[in-house]
């Protein structure tokens, strides 16, 4: 009886199925959603941020210029790696998410990119570029916005390609977010 969990603790299964629901109707409203403008730019997008190549080019170029500059970069991609080890070695393995299904006949398929294997939750690309951003920030406050932006850019692009539910992009941006606070506290012990 004392292993139990009081019923006020748990999660009721209703809330679960209610947030589900939503992630699923949040999803299919982008699927449907005509946007040719931002399709292509969208895609360019998302391919350019696999391996986080956007946030490396940027971090190269930050790393050029010495002190500030330079000690953004190495945080940067010191979060880069705390969140996509946290996201691609933990997280896909321990919560399993089923990619998004795509119809045949999907409306729009000329926005998406190429399905990855892995499974859906939670975004490693919204982890990783959500990691980056928020441990730059901090070094580097004029690369705050721009950075943010992108990530938020990045992370919507997911969604958008067809390859993530937005609670899965939701869940690398504050996986993200932990990656950064880590590296930076540790930078500070250092």
């Amino acid at each position: 009886m004392a292993d139990r969990t009081p019923r006020e603790q748990r999660v009721p299964r209703g809330l679960l199925r209610d947030l589900a629901a939503l992630d699923q109707a949040l999803y299919e409203a982008v699927t449907v959603t005509s946007t040719p403008a931002l399709d292509s730019a969208l895609r360019r997008l998302s391919a350019a941020a696999d391996h986080s190549k956007i946030s490396f080019a940027v971090a190269g170029t930050l790393a050029l210029c010495p002190g500030r500059s330079r000690r953004a970069a190495a945080l940067g991609v010191a979060a880069i790696g705390v969140a996509s080890a946290t996201a691609n070695l933990l997280g896909k393995r321990l919560v399993r998410r089923p990619r998004p299904h795509r119809a045949v006949d999907s409306p729009f398929p000329g926005r998406h990119v190429p399905m990855p294997a892995s499974a859906s939750f939670p975004s490693g690309h919204t982890a990783s570029a959500v990691a980056f951003a928020a441990a730059v920030g901090p070094a580097l406050p004029v690369a705050t916005v721009p950075l943010g932006l992108l990530a938020v850019a990045v992370g919507y692009s997911r969604v958008h390609t067809g390859v993530h539910y937005p609670g899965d992009v939701i869940a690398g941006a504050v996986l993200g977010t932990g990656a950064a606070a880590t590296v930076l506290a540790a930078a500070r012990h250092i």
